[in-house]
């Protein structure tokens, strides 16, 4: 296990050299959302951190205010290529609905919450730039589907993933139906929401829920309780892989790739055409068949 604990230091060493904070605008002490604009190698990877702990980062009307205004602050930011979402709570990555909040609100102010909340989901999931969901902890109900608004999901060895509403006899309400039937298809997702199952992260893997799993193995022993961060780690990892490629040409094939999960062959293909043609004007298209010429790495500038 040599190799996994070298890459784990490297990790946390690449970490903290290379990143730089930058608050949101409307941040205040005690803020619920974070955002972190990493620097040197990582330039172009944007963090972007639940902070709720006494409420396990609950969501609360204020928290999903801060959100979306996150949200709207990275939308229109071009030098952001990658958004890694993750909790800066450790055990935790989203406990989902705010519970005692929602027991204080009336039937109108649940239903304008709900409608907020939703629209947070979809702005996340229509971001431009690719996202990266790091699961370290529990991610239920709510959080669960926040997650599911991403492009990835990493989990850690801690990872906790469940739809646990109908115990508590309503049903998920922020796409969670929908999005997960999508991704692993009906019958898997009426077997977690009609049991209302909680999973660790290698059942998500094996249903295809996420995209990689950190084995618990790479702690640096079974003491440790520095792994709620191995999540954020690999989900790292995976951001600088995306990072080298020519910007323009993801966010056209996100687009795409988005588009074709809905769509009809004949119009899919379209789709993929007119995102295409988004590229082929670039300047980055001519450096990557410059530097392809030339054997060396091609070094993107978003235009």
């Amino acid at each position: 296990m040599v190799p996994s604990v070298i890459f784990r230091r490297k990790t946390l060493s690449a970490i903290n050299s290379a990143r730089i904070f930058r608050w949101v605008s409307t941040e205040a002490k005690g803020s619920e959302v974070m955002l972190t604009r990493h620097s040197g190698g990582d330039k172009g990877i944007l963090t972007l951190s639940l902070n709720r702990p006494k409420a396990k980062n609950a969501l609360s009307r204020s928290l999903v205010g801060d959100f979306r205004r996150a949200l709207e602050e990275i939308r229109s930011d071009k030098d952001v290529r990658v958004v890694v979402l993750r909790s800066s709570v450790p055990g935790v990555f989203c406990a989902g609905a705010d519970l005692k909040e929602r027991a204080t609100m009336s039937a109108i102010e649940v239903e304008q919450f709900l409608y907020s909340m939703k629209t947070a989901f979809k702005e996340l999931e229509g971001l431009p730039q690719p996202t990266i969901a790091a699961l370290d902890g529990a991610a239920l109900g709510g959080g669960f589907e926040l997650s599911l608004c991403c492009d990835l999901r990493v989990a850690g060895p801690r990872a906790v993933l469940g739809l646990p509403e109908t115990s508590l006899a309503i049903i998920p309400g922020a796409g969670g139906t929908l999005r997960l039937t999508k991704l692993i298809g009906p019958s898997q997702t009426k077997a977690l929401v009609f049991t209302a199952r909680r999973f660790g992260p290698y059942p998500a893997l094996s249903m295809g829920i996420v995209n990689d799993v950190v084995e618990a193995a790479e702690c640096m022993d079974e003491k440790d309780t520095s792994d709620h961060n191995l999540g954020y780690e690999r989900a790292l990892h995976w951001a600088r892989q995306i990072l080298p490629n020519g910007p323009i040409a993801v966010r056209m094939a996100k687009r795409a790739i988005d588009h074709a999960s809905t769509a009809d062959p004949s119009s899919g293909l379209d789709i993929e055409q007119l995102c295409y043609a988004q590229v082929i004007p670039t300047e980055d298209r001519l450096e990557g068949l410059r530097a392809f010429k030339e054997k060396r790495k091609p070094v993107y500038k978003g235009c």
